[in-house]
Parts: structure tokens; C-alpha cells; sequence
């Protein structure tokens, strides 16, 4: 009988020892920090109800030092940069001098109306009208050595002209200057015989239009007489096949 009492007794002292052992379970709380463990226990501090609490300020993140750029700041970035860097100068601009411009002048000599005078000295081409006057041109003339003068007739005139250096001409540009110049080039904006060409009789030269004009005024060619295009095509419509050219 007392065995089979202290059974009994013990059996129901058991539950309330599990429980008293157990009471003071410490509290244990849930990490937000996925690289630590999920669940740590909390020594030391009271549970709330149920017995689980939950950290509410993760851990310190260290930011990384790199920062990726945003379109944004690249762009102010580029910027900045183009903004910085030093801007290539102007290309000057060329002009002709404006007393080589056409003009009316007076004209005293004893040559006939349609007469063409060019005095390469002071680069300026005369067209004879009458009355005591005369159409002045600006022009270029033959660089040195390339000089001449002497008295033509216009034997031909041609609009737009193709253009056909002579060997001697290809043969020395290219000595000189390294350029090779075509055998021949159709007549356009781009031919440096211009828009309009009168013929020098039998000779290799020619009053022509220029796709230079700022050259006016200057000695640069190799003996022809340039014109602007819009001189050389007035002095185009005025003057006749067989006009007689002094050239001084």
C-alpha cells in the first residue's frame, strides 16, 4: 500500500516539477540579420507575453565606399568635362579687300570702247566704256616669275570651262608643292577656272572666274588673270570675241 501511495504521490508531484524547472525559460528573439542564426537567446531579460520578442533595429550596415553613378551625374560628369577642355580657335575668315570691288571709274587714254586694259602692277583690269569712262575690276595676277605682259585678242569664250594643265604646270606643282593636279576637270563650283574664261589668243592663258576670290588683289596664279565669278561673268556679257587686250 505505502508503494503503491509513494507511486501516486510521485506521479503527481512530476507535472509540477516539469513545470517549476521550466517556468524561468529564457526569452528568445527572432534576427532580422539574415547572415546571423534565427533565433538567439535573450539572457537576462524579461519575455513578454508568449515568450518571443523581436529585435526592432537590425544591425549596423557598413556602406560599401563605392557608389555606383547614376545617368545622371555621368552626364553632369561628361559635361564638365567638354565644358573644361579648350575649344579649337576659329578658322580665320577670308575676305578680299574691298578696293578690288567693281567700280565706274574715269578713263582719259586713246583706247576704244570694249578695249580691255589690265595693269598687273596694280592688279586691276579695265573694260573701256566711252564717254571718259571705264569698268574697273579687281584681279589676281601671275606670282613671280610667271609675270608677263604683252597685247592679245579674246579668240574664245567659254562658260563654266573645263580645265586642262599643261605637263609643264603638272610636272611643277608637283616638284614644288607635292600636289598632283589632274589631267583634266570637268568645268563646275569646285574647277580654279571659275565660272566664265576668255581666251588670250594662242597663248595658255585666260581671263577666268576663281573658286578663291579672296586671292583678289594678289599675285597667285601661273599668268592667267582671275576674277571674281561675278566680275569675270559681267565682263562676260560685255565683251566680244576678237576684243583686243593689253596686258601691262
Amino acid at each position: 500500500m505505502m508503494s503503491g501511495a509513494a507511486l501516486s504521490l510521485a506521479s503527481l508531484a512530476a507535472p509540477a516539477g516539469a513545470s517549476d524547472r521550466y517556468g524561468q525559460r529564457p526569452p528568445v528573439v527572432l534576427s532580422p540579420d539574415l547572415s546571423a542564426p534565427w533565433v538567439m537567446q535573450l539572457g537576462g531579460q524579461a519575455a513578454p507575453r508568449g515568450g518571443v520578442v523581436y529585435r526592432t533595429q537590425p544591425r549596423s550596415v557598413r556602406t560599401p565606399a563605392y557608389q555606383a553613378r547614376t545617368p545622371r551625374a555621368e552626364t553632369r560628369r561628361v559635361t564638365n568635362a567638354a565644358l573644361a577642355a579648350p575649344r579649337p580657335k576659329p578658322a580665320p575668315v577670308r575676305q578680299m579687300d574691298p578696293q578690288f570691288l567693281p567700280q565706274t571709274v574715269a578713263y582719259d587714254g586713246d583706247q576704244k570702247p570694249g578695249t580691255i586694259i589690265i595693269d598687273t602692277s596694280q592688279r586691276f583690269l579695265y573694260f573701256v566704256e566711252g564717254n571718259g569712262q571705264a569698268r574697273r575690276y579687281g584681279v589676281g595676277v601671275g606670282k613671280e616669275g610667271h609675270a608677263w605682259s604683252g597685247t592679245e585678242r579674246i579668240s574664245r569664250k567659254a562658260e563654266w570651262p573645263d580645265w586642262r594643265p599643261p605637263a609643264e604646270m603638272i610636272k611643277r606643282v608637283r616638284e614644288k608643292e607635292g600636289r598632283i593636279l589632274p589631267v583634266h576637270m570637268a568645268g563646275g563650283p569646285e574647277n580654279p577656272l571659275g565660272a566664265r574664261a576668255l581666251y588670250l589668243g594662242s597663248t595658255l592663258y585666260r581671263i577666268h572666274g576663281t573658286n578663291q576670290p579672296w586671292t583678289i588683289g594678289n599675285a597667285v596664279s601661273s599668268g592667267c588673270i582671275r576674277m571674281r565669278n561675278e566680275d569675270v561673268t559681267e565682263l562676260y556679257e560685255r565683251v566680244q570675241v576678237g576684243a583686243k587686250v593689253i596686258v601691262m
